[in-house]
């Protein structure tokens, strides 16, 4: 919360932790190359590798490769491009350009897998975080929103490759990973050099890369503390207020498990992009769907998708909380949220 606004769109992007801010900070002291063999390039190589053990233990990956991306699209593109692989309409776009969206998807968004070994399936969905349940041996898992808001963990996963983001747990912009299990072939698409094992060539964001490690490290202890349970508390609490007061609202998902932080909410006939521009003069910043398709007038495909029309999908609004949000702040969001659905109901009446 910024003065008086409230922030309430976390799946887009959280706030950068101080953990992850103060390793930035330190490593923008860093010199060296970290592929100079000197004292300065070995220090600059020394946060890489720590970073790396903090992100592979905060991800349940001992034993697999971290591969240091320049965020989860480019991770999405090195573990996808070329394998003909299967997913759904529920997919992220990042995911989705490399896949055939074939897989049927039910009416809460769960996606039936009948191959894993050759399919992309995302662990919870941004817009409606919506969980999978994960059959073993998939292809490529999308860990973007589920790493550091429930437990998760790479090795009992039992997945080849997954997508991680700093951003999403309160590490910097722009930097990613892509986790390997060891002994999986992959072929580098960015060539050059040898860093990152051979798989992704091009001189290392150490500061990024430092801050993904500390906010990996800080997200796991969050975890483990309960702050995201009392973040579920809120999400409930909200839920609750908004299902009093608008019956004809539908809650994404409300049959299936979902993320602590997310609630998908269709109000038929109120445009998702409306209700977003109307609560952000009223101080909250919300979303209507995955901020990568901002600028994008169009219906929700993830809410096609599962099955609900294209007026349906053009109305939702998303409402993502965080660690910092408060049960002030949601039920402060409520009250508004309503008195501007009462207005709109007005209009459409007049």
């Amino acid at each position: 919360m910024a003065g008086d606004r409230v922030y309430l769109d976390y799946n887009a992007t959280a706030a950068l932790r101080r953990e992850a801010r103060d390793a930035m900070v330190a490593a923008l002291d860093l010199v060296g190359n970290p592929s100079s063999v000197h004292a300065e390039g070995r220090a600059a190589k020394g946060v890489i590798e720590r970073a790396r053990a903090q992100v592979a233990t905060a991800f349940g990956a001992d034993g697999a490769d971290v591969i240091f991306t320049s965020g989860a699209t480019e991770a999405a593109a090195l573990a996808c491009a070329g394998r003909g692989l299967l997913g759904s309409g529920i997919e992220h776009d990042a995911v989705g350009v490399w896949i055939d969206p074939c897989l049927p998807v039910d009416a809460q968004g769960r996606v039936n897998v009948d191959t894993p070994e050759r399919t992309a399936l995302q662990a919870a969905n941004s817009e409606t975080g919506v969980v999978q349940e994960l059959p073993p041996g998939l292809a490529v898992v999308d860990a973007t929103q589920i790493f550091g808001k429930m437990p998760f963990a790479f090795n009992w996963a039992g997945c080849q490759m997954a997508l991680i983001s700093a951003h999403k747990l309160g590490g910097p912009k722009g930097i990613g990973a892509l986790v390997v299990r060891r002994g999986t072939d992959l072929a580098a698409q960015l060539r050059g050099g040898g860093q990152e094992m051979g798989r992704r060539a091009g001189t290392e964001n150490v500061a990024a890369i430092a801050g993904f490690g500390a906010a990996a490290e800080a997200a796991a202890r969050d975890l483990a503390d309960g702050v995201w349970q009392r973040v579920l508390g809120f999400r409930i609490i909200l839920e609750k207020a908004i299902e009093a007061g608008a019956n004809e609202t539908i809650l994404v998902g409300k049959g299936a498990t979902r993320l602590p932080n997310t609630s998908c909410l269709i109000t038929p006939g109120w445009k998702g992009e409306t209700q977003v521009m109307a609560m952000d003069l009223a101080g909250f910043a919300v979303s209507a769907g995955s901020a990568c398709s901002s600028g994008k007038v169009r219906a929700s495909g993830v809410l096609l998708a599962m099955g609900h029309d294209e007026g349906q999908a053009a109305s939702a609004m998303r409402v993502s909380l965080g660690p910092d949000t408060t049960e002030e702040d949601v039920l402060r969001f409520a009250d508004v949220w309503l008195d501007k659905l009462k207005r709109h109901r007005a209009r459409s009446a007049a």
